[in-house]
């Protein structure tokens, strides 16, 4: 029965997930759509030499990097943070009130929160009245460069932070409440305790949950940025996904798409493997 119960999920991984790993076979050849994978001519490693040689390659890979190391650095934590937050209130109506409106936005498409997103920095948006209360001029948020990967974390954050709390939330019920009453006993504070006895205890979580983030580093999300891409922040904000989009599927250049594609894959793979290999040494690695 527990066999037949993950049947679905088996099958999902197979046709979504390993079938289409096939399809990577024309990455070393000239694949013209008429023709099918079979009878496409082959290249050998040429797409390869093709990208690196590519100026709007290495553009796309430094913008996809950037974002994906400032939503590492500062979107990974927000979910830790705010558990630990839920896991101080003692009210379970307040405590389940403000998880609900946590999870809230992960609901909504990235078309709404983009909209929303446009919204609230428009020139007559509530960030640009707040700002004329105090004698500042309006500013094109979305069309400043210097600004658009603060607003991509900053929306992605508060879009997903809450969901992202749920696993953190199950880690933390596990914990032994004992070693709480035996630290209160010990005249250990709420800090101490959180400290000494929770981030101990989410530790192997943390470490799985960061492998699998790792594993996914270049891997960015098409919805967020294509709906938050504006012509005057391509320079800045354009990365593989959206990159491919255009290449890809609106110029036909398949080949070159998937090498893309297939790069950026290795990359994933190579840095999981780096970091499993770190967290082995404290015994909480993946394998």
């Amino acid at each position: 029965m527990l066999y037949l119960m993950i049947l679905p999920g088996i099958l999902f991984y197979i046709i979504f997930k390993y079938v289409p790993l096939a399809g990577s076979i024309i990455t070393f050849q000239d694949y013209q759509i008429m023709k099918g994978i079979w009878a496409s001519p082959w290249v050998g490693l040429d797409n390869f030499k093709f990208i690196f040689s590519y100026p709007d390659f290495w553009k796309v890979l430094r913008n996809t990097a950037l974002i994906a190391l400032y939503q590492l650095v500062f979107g990974f934590p927000a979910p830790i943070v705010l558990a630990l937050l839920f896991n101080e209130i003692r009210s379970m109506v307040m405590k389940r009130t403000y998880q609900s409106l946590f999870y809230l936005p992960h609901f909504l498409s990235w078309v709404v929160v983009g909209g929303i997103v446009f919204e609230l920095l428009a020139t007559g948006g509530i960030v640009n009245v707040v700002r004329g209360w105090f004698g500042y001029e309006p500013v094109l948020f979305m069309q400043q460069e210097k600004m658009f990967r603060s607003i991509v974390v900053i929306s992605g954050i508060w879009k997903e932070v809450g969901w992202g709390t749920i696993i953190y939330l199950a880690a933390l019920a596990g914990i032994n409440p004992n070693l709480y009453e035996a630290a209160v006993v010990d005249g250990a504070s709420r800090w101490k305790q959180t400290l000494f006895i929770t981030l101990p205890s989410l530790l192997p979580t943390i470490t799985v949950l960061f492998l699998l983030r790792i594993g996914n580093f270049l891997e960015l999300g098409f919805e967020q940025i294509f709906n938050l891409l504006t012509p005057m922040t391509y320079s800045v904000g354009d990365i593989i996904e959206t990159y491919v989009y255009r290449a890809g599927v609106l110029q036909g250049q398949y080949s070159m798409t998937t090498t893309i594609g297939l790069f950026q894959s290795i990359i994933g793979f190579i840095l999981l493997w780096i970091f499993n290999r770190l967290a082995r040494k404290t015994e909480q690695g993946l394998w």
